[in-house]
């Protein structure tokens, strides 16, 4: 009778989890308060392929989910201090085009300028697929439902600069003495068919 001997599995330390952990949990909460479902959102036309509002909720969370197993798994993987240097780099930039692209969107109302970020958040998923892939392949692959998602809402972002032209340059000010100085801009009853 053989028996194979192989080590036991280096065991992720804790801190590590909790620190991931805590990063993704603060990212979450950054991009979820420059999230306002106001008015201004509300009026924008959608494009036919936009879920409904609740569904950004459970999707985001099984994607920060995702993510916070790939960078566990990526720094865990790492055995040169260079390599997990450049993990932290990658996923701390990711996380600042993720808040970002909330800001620019929802907070500034700027959807073209969303749209233009949106490059450089998805760019930045694809340098940590390729970056950590061959320390941990599968860590990588943690990243894919983030990379679709990321497409997907690229889509529809593109879609309301396309379906709404004054909103997606202009952040157009609250309250009607504030709409007194955009008279040349159609007004969405206008600009529908």
């Amino acid at each position: 009778m053989t028996t194979s001997f192989s080590p036991p599995a280096r065991q992720v330390p804790l801190k590590t989890k909790l620190t991931v952990i805590a990063a993704v949990v603060l990212v979450a909460m950054l991009g979820g308060m420059a999230t306002d479902i106001g008015s201004w959102y509300l009026s924008l036309v959608q494009p036919w392929w936009k879920p409904p509002d609740w569904a950004f909720a459970p999707a985001w969370t099984l994607i920060f989910a995702c993510t916070a197993v790939s960078a566990i798994g990526a720094w865990h993987a790492a055995s040169r201090e260079r390599e997990r240097f450049a993990i932290g780099i990658g996923f701390a930039m990711n996380a600042i085009l993720n808040i970002l692209w909330s800001v620019l969107f929802f907070k500034l109302q700027k959807p073209l300028w969303a749209a233009f970020e949106v490059f450089a958040l998805w760019a930045s998923i694809a340098w940590l697929m390729l970056r950590i892939r061959h320390i941990n392949p599968s860590a990588a692959r943690w990243l894919l439902p983030y990379l679709i998602w990321v497409s997907y809402a690229a889509s529809i972002n593109w879609g309301v600069v396309w379906l709404n032209p004054g909103d997606a340059t202009q952040a157009t000010p609250a309250g009607p003495a504030a709409s007194a100085g955009h008279d040349s801009l159609p007004t969405k009853s206008e600009s529908k068919p």
